[in-house]
């Protein structure tokens, strides 16, 4: 995967194949929208994950069976925090609650996405919004598009004019990782305007292919967390790379993804 993510012609099958992805999303949402709104108070990791996995099932019960009669010879990966390179062929990336432990406390920032990656390129990927009713889509070659409407990303040139953002290291990750995510942190607080720090990923890289962030960046990082994000940065006019401003691949220990006048400040900043 180039620092631009390539892009190939495909069928006009594949069109149709978003606009079907798009609403197995959209019906897992709103099964999720029904589960939202109250806040609990788990009293241990084994209850939260629990109720994390429920929800997980509530939408996969509607995602698997509908995006496996759309490609039925596709592969499924079964953990949303897998990382890494997949095995030839078609696979479906999916993420059944995108932010789903915001969903539990009862916080707005949470989605369902569904990807569809071909020899290891994202094609296609469908993102959906509950809260707001808002769906990006994105097809390569054919641009990225929000319910539609065209996603174009910011124009800014000056990283010290930019908002920038960023997603914490997971839970249990490895310590050099959560040290690496707050020296970049500190970094940016001194060069960019505003930086941003909250999860999940997928919800500040629409942003940045919306042109309302201008730069995003994380280390490590799963395959769900990442792809639709960077096929729709992409598909925007955004600059994908690793932190160092080497070509991102799955199996890269850091992703960036910028609007281009910005790329090369945002690649000084995090490697000091």
């Amino acid at each position: 995967m180039s620092e631009m993510l390539q892009t190939t012609e495909l069928p006009a099958s594949d069109a149709d194949l978003l606009a079907q992805t798009a609403i197995a999303v959209r019906a897992a949402g709103s099964a999720l929208r029904e589960r939202f709104g109250e806040v609990v108070r788990y009293q241990s990791r084994e209850e939260l994950m629990r109720a994390l996995a429920a929800n997980d099932d509530t939408a996969l019960d509607i995602l698997r069976p509908r995006l496996t009669r759309l490609r039925p010879d596709a592969g499924w990966v079964e953990d949303e925090l897998d990382g890494g390179a997949l095995p030839p062929g078609e696979w479906w990336v999916v993420d059944p609650a995108e932010g789903n432990v915001n969903h539990l406390h009862a916080l707005p920032d949470w989605a369902v996405t569904a990807t569809l990656v071909r020899e290891n390129q994202p094609v296609l990927t469908a993102v959906y919004l509950p809260l707001t009713g808002e769906t990006y889509t994105a097809l390569t070659g054919a641009g990225a598009h929000l319910d539609g409407r065209p996603l174009h990303v910011s124009r800014t040139a000056d990283l010290g004019l930019s908002i920038v953002a960023t997603s914490q290291a997971r839970p249990d990750e490895d310590e050099k990782v959560v040290r690496r995510v707050g020296s970049s942190i500190t970094a940016m607080l001194f060069d960019a305007l505003v930086v941003r720090t909250s999860v999940p990923a997928t919800l500040h890289l629409l942003n940045v292919a919306a042109g309302r962030i201008d730069a995003f960046w994380q280390f490590a990082g799963a395959r769900a967390d990442l792809l639709p994000g960077a096929l729709l940065v992409t598909e925007a006019g955004g600059r994908i790379s690793d932190t160092e401003g080497r070509p991102w691949t799955p199996q890269s220990e850091s992703f960036l993804a910028t609007a281009p006048g910005v790329h090369a400040e945002a690649v000084a900043t995090l490697s000091r």
